[in-house]
């Protein structure tokens, strides 16, 4: 047992600036966000007929879960876990699937699963999945992906796993899945034209959306007309904006929000920057956009730090993951976006959410001590009977430089 958790695991890594920084910011945002649900739950415990601080005490459980999860993903061998990843994804177009036979359906969404201690939602879990899945299709076939037919078998399940959450009505979730995976495999040299065609080819994709579900389509839409509809349709979006102009700059004091006694739906989760906003003023959702942006920019350095390309990706993905979600999650809030229900990572409430976050953080903080080496990793476009490869590295100054790919005959 001893020498299977040996190669699995290793000792938990320590001393890399960059990893301690991000620990740093991760802490502050999930306490920050921690205090938020409590301050923004409270009144929504309160009118079900709870104590004030239940759904506050679940937010901390969820934290404690998570923050073991974020030790255990720190210490995984990296290796291990990345050849792992077509399993993971397999897992995860299972756990879809049962969301679709026994899934639990909340304020009209089936997204849930049911387990003996927490609903999950599978849809949060395969964001982390896909990072994995996409770094390690590049790792192992970078040399034929450049070429369609290629890039649309190994990329199908993926788009299974996307179908599988339109299902469920989550556009929001399947913009950040898209973005995710497109946005690693233009990182890693996927051709200007296979980007262009996969973006097109989700235009068809919305429209039938559009034709099977006008309401959800006509919600979406919304923030075009916010004063049409303020009793339906756009009422999230006007009591949101009410209450981020109620705080001003300095806000209206913790615990003392007005949005949340029934005015404000989803104060906790989907809406709980409007709650900072009304509290804390603009000083509060600025200091929020401050972490966001020094997460941004230590998640960048790892990635350019990183010597080994495969993790590189991984990074990639899951910069491209938070940020997106934050920069949707405030826009919508304010009405610059379509209303989504996207979350805003680390502060809405939601315990897959939280949980799949910090596990993303504990990868993170793994590859930023990692100093592991691989091969030079790149897409081209291929033709017939030719495979596209790296050319042989030269040395310089700096140390080693790659060139650009080349075309050889496909053995």
């Amino acid at each position: 047992m001893a020498r299977i958790l040996s190669r699995v695991l290793q000792p938990f890594p320590r001393g890399d600036r960059a990893a301690t920084t991000l620990l740093i910011l991760t802490a502050l945002m999930v306490g920050y966000g921690t205090v938020m649900v409590g301050s923004a739950s409270d009144a929504q415990s309160a009118l079900n007929g709870g104590t004030s601080f239940a759904l506050a005490i679940r937010d901390v459980l969820y934290l404690g879960i998570g923050a073991l999860v974020f030790v255990v993903v720190a210490r995984v061998r990296l290796s291990w876990l990345l050849n792992l990843a077509p399993t993971l994804l397999m897992a995860g177009l299972g756990l879809l699937v049962g969301v679709e036979m026994v899934g639990i359906t909340v304020n009209g969404a089936k997204r849930w699963l049911p387990t003996p201690f927490i609903q999950i939602q599978p849809s949060e879990f395969f964001k982390l999945i896909v990072v994995l899945y996409v770094a390690w299709v590049i790792q192992r076939h970078h040399q034929r992906i450049g070429n369609w037919q290629h890039l649309a078998l190994w990329m199908s399940p993926v788009l299974v796993g996307v179908g599988l959450i339109l299902l469920e009505h989550d556009v929001g979730t399947d913009t950040v899945i898209v973005a995710i995976a497109v946005t690693v495999l233009f990182v890693a040299g996927l051709p200007r034209k296979l980007v262009t065609s996969i973006l097109l080819l989700s235009v068809p994709v919305m429209g039938a959306y559009a034709i099977a579900e006008p309401y959800s389509v006509r919600r979406l839409m919304s923030f075009l007309h916010p004063n049409v509809n303020l009793t339906s349709s756009g009422y999230q979006l006007l009591q949101s904006r009410i209450g981020l102009g109620t705080g001003g700059l300095t806000g209206l004091g913790l615990d003392h929000s007005r949005e949340k006694w029934g005015l404000l739906p989803n104060p906790h989760t989907d809406f709980i920057f409007t709650i900072i906003g009304e509290e804390l003023g603009l000083i509060g959702t600025l200091s929020v956009i401050a972490l966001f942006i020094g997460f941004l920019m230590v998640s960048t350095r790892i990635a350019r730090h990183c010597t080994n390309e495969a993790y590189r990706l991984v990074v990639v993905g899951i910069t491209t993951w938070i940020i997106l979600e934050a920069v949707i999650n405030i826009a919508s809030v304010v009405g610059f976006w379509a209303v989504t229900g996207v979350p805003l990572p680390f502060f809405s409430y939601g315990g897959t959410a939280l949980i799949t976050e910090l596990a993303a953080i504990g990868l993170l903080y793994n590859i930023a001590h990692d100093r592991s080496r691989s091969a030079h990793l790149v897409i081209a476009a291929s033709e017939p009977g030719f495979v596209a490869v790296a050319a042989p590295a030269r040395n310089t100054r700096a140390g080693v430089t790659h060139r650009g790919p080349v075309r050889v005959p496909r053995s």
